[in-house]
């Protein structure tokens, strides 16, 4: 699947639901449903900076695509995360570079976020794309 049309699914799911409550909820329940990262992968290295709660990011090669893998100890931003790895994790790390975020405001994310967890939600999607910069460059 593209990025594009995983985004178009998750703007499909958002748009089932009526109010921000019950869009809150199946955020968290998609951080529920997030494969865990190796313990391992829970340095300090790992840690994306900007975010109010501690999010690990880990970004590997396999083959030609990316694949990610994620944690948090906040509810709602494990939530957050599982949103983007779902949009990028088994992508090119050129596709990923490309990828419009339109996505994030079609779904009213952002918006809806507080101020502190939208700097986070921003510091998520750079770390990605740092991650696609980096094998990019290395390819």
């Amino acid at each position: 699947m593209t990025i594009k049309e995983i985004q178009a699914e998750i703007i499909d799911e958002f748009s089932m639901f009526d109010d921000w409550m019950e869009r809150y909820e199946y955020i968290i329940e998609l951080g529920k449903n997030l494969p865990l990262i190796k313990e391992e992968f829970k340095i300090e290295d790992n840690i994306i900076k900007g975010c109010q709660s501690k999010v690990w990011l880990k970004g590997q090669e396999s083959e030609d695509r990316i694949i990610f893998t994620a944690d948090s100890d906040a509810i709602l931003t494990k939530g957050i995360i599982a949103i983007l790895i779902r949009t990028f994790s088994q992508q090119k790390a050129i596709d990923i570079l490309q990828a419009d975020m339109d996505f994030i405001d079609t779904i009213g994310l952002k918006e809806h976020l507080s101020p502190t967890r939208a700097n986070g939600l921003v510091s998520m999607i750079k770390n990605i794309k740092m991650y696609a910069l980096a094998f990019q460059s290395k390819n």
